[in-house]
């Protein structure tokens, strides 16, 4: 039982450290990949041309 209980902890701390390699090379590529940001600049949100907009307040809204 004592055999069965380590080699279950010891495959769920390789499988944390697996992961924390796992995030740190996508840090990493996040990293060199990413553009440059300066103060001001624009954030630019992308959105589909035809999603509604919901800014505008209807008429008929209104009280």
């Amino acid at each position: 039982m004592k055999r069965i209980a380590a080699s279950v902890l010891r495959f769920a701390f390789y499988g944390v450290g697996a992961l924390a390699i796992g995030y740190l090379a996508l840090y990493a590529y996040a990293m060199f990949t990413g553009r440059d940001l300066q103060p001001g600049d624009p954030i630019r949100i992308f959105r589909k041309p035809d999603a509604p907009t919901y800014s505008v307040i209807s008429t008929s809204l209104r009280a």
